[in-house]
């Protein structure tokens, strides 16, 4: 995809196909299994803040430092240094990895039901695999014919997704069966809301798509126009399936259902014809956000090796502008987990649950940027002062520069609160994932000549592997274990 060629239609296309991939299609379940209705539409409530303001993060920090194409990763690293910056590109792609392996499960799952060889969990790896490397062979060929091939999908996904809330709405919605144990008297409200807030947060994973993207944009206010525009659309879809479940099938019916829960629904409704239009739209959203994110995959990677985090010759590209090496090192990765995940026996939540808190990191730490923008004027570290990474920019007016304080406290907090909320199995697991990624940065930091580590790095450092070896003695005395 050469420079300044993509339009801010194209960036909305990027948000919603990335967006709405797996999680939504599953999102009935997901939410029965912990959440009453009224816990629900309360984790609605703040999730929709929280996420608006992630959005409203990456919007105005676009807008603040235009020099930063980089991605989310390039805010982090501007603001916290290389090394922060780093961990955050590493967990940003290790989450894209991770979801390619719950995308591709659940599609597999969805076919198993019509099919039921892919049941097998063998036959169910070695597909996941198979396509994984497919998409792979397709994206050699350029990432243009990707695009296309996600707006394509983008628009077929949209349409069994719309019939299934004109169709619930209109045909099988009860208030009654709605409001029946409305507020869930079961289980105490902080736990369901806990419950809830990671799965609301799996479900907007791709909201910062167009910054990913911002160095391809034509105007570099279409980066900004974008995310708010694809956050609304998604939003309002996330809402409607939630809420109109709960007036079909009571939370503990919607629990009980298989991960393609809104295909379930739908049939309970209009009968087997709406399960098999669901799980027709299922298949071709989880296509398109499969090569979505396996193009975001690279990225990060191209990225970081152009900015000297990691071997220079990982950015390199093929005769069709393909980041060959990016792609190939991402596919690899994504082989490794089916691996780990399926010799575990994990399942698609797992999956989804430490995806999420991967891509935490540059959430939480773009926020504290912001933060340290409006307050400071410049973030914690300055390792390349007079180049882009630097903190220059247009002048802030002081009203603005309120509100955008107002906004980065928000996504703090907000992120801060779904790491306290997450499992702590998960955030052990996390830790451990980014170790295997300190070998190459410190490789290539000793190639360089470059400090390691300041002293703020070294304690972060210090922190990770605790928690590393943690999680690597509760997976050998089987304390630790992905469900």
């Amino acid at each position: 995809m050469s420079k300044r060629t993509v339009s801010v239609w194209t960036l909305v296309s990027l948000i919603i196909g990335s967006t709405i991939g797996s999680g939504i299609f599953a999102l009935p379940q997901n939410i029965g299994s912990v959440a009453s209705p009224g816990a629900m539409l309360t984790g609605w409530a703040i999730a929709g803040v929280g996420m608006l303001s992630i959005a409203f993060v990456f919007q105005i920090l676009a807008v603040r430092k235009p020099h930063l194409d980089s991605g989310v990763y390039s805010y982090v690293r501007a603001g916290l240094g290389d090394f922060i910056g780093f961990t955050s590109g590493m967990g940003y792609w290790l989450g894209s990895v991770m979801a390619q392996v719950g995308y591709a499960t659940l599609f597999f799952n969805t076919l198993g039901y019509y099919f039921p060889a892919f049941s097998n969990r063998w036959v169910l790896a070695l597909s996941v695999s198979a396509m994984s490397w497919l998409i792979f062979y397709g994206l050699t060929r350029g990432l243009r014919q990707a695009a296309v091939m996600n707006a394509v999908t983008t628009v077929a996904k949209l349409l069994p997704i719309l019939a299934f809330i004109v169709l619930v709405a209109f045909l099988g919605f009860s208030w009654d069966r709605f409001t029946m144990d409305f507020w869930g008297s079961h289980i105490p409200f902080t736990d369901q809301l806990k419950g809830i807030m990671l799965y609301t947060v799996w479900v907007f994973i791709g909201i910062e798509g167009a910054s990913v993207y911002s160095k391809q944009a034509r105007v570099r206010s279409d980066v900004g126009k974008a995310t708010i525009i694809g956050f609304l659309s998604v939003l309002g879809l996330l809402v409607a399936v939630s809420t109109l479940s709960y007036g079909v099938l009571s939370q503990e019916e919607l629990a009980a259902l298989p991960d393609n829960s809104m295909g379930a629904v739908l049939e309970q409704v209009v009968g087997p014809w709406g399960g098999a239009l669901i799980s027709i739209g299922l298949c071709l959203s989880v296509l398109g956000a499969y090569v979505s994110w396996q193009m975001l995959c690279a990225e990060p990677i191209v990225l970081m090796a152009l900015d000297g985090l990691l071997p220079r010759s990982m950015g390199s590209h093929n005769s069709n502008g393909s980041p060959v090496r990016a792609q190939l090192l991402s596919t690899l990765a994504i082989q490794f987990f089916v691996v780990v995940f399926f010799l575990s026996s994990a399942s698609y939540n797992a999956m989804v649950q430490l995806a999420t808190i991967m891509y935490l990191l540059p959430y939480i730490f773009s926020s504290i940027y912001l933060v340290l923008l409006t307050i400071r004027g410049k973030g914690l570290t300055h390792p390349h002062a007079g180049t882009r990474f630097d903190d220059s920019g247009p002048e802030v007016p002081r009203r603005d520069n309120r509100r955008h304080l107002i906004v980065g406290l928000i996504g703090s907090v907000y992120s801060l609160w779904l790491i306290y909320a997450a499992d702590p199995v998960y955030v052990l697991l996390g830790a451990l994932a980014v170790v295997p990624g300190l070998v190459p940065y410190i490789w290539t930091r000793r190639k360089h000549g470059d400090t390691l580590f300041n002293a703020f790095e070294k304690v972060v450092v210090a922190v990770v592997l605790v928690a590393a070896v943690i999680a690597v003695v509760g997976l050998v005395n089987g304390s630790l274990v992905l469900e």
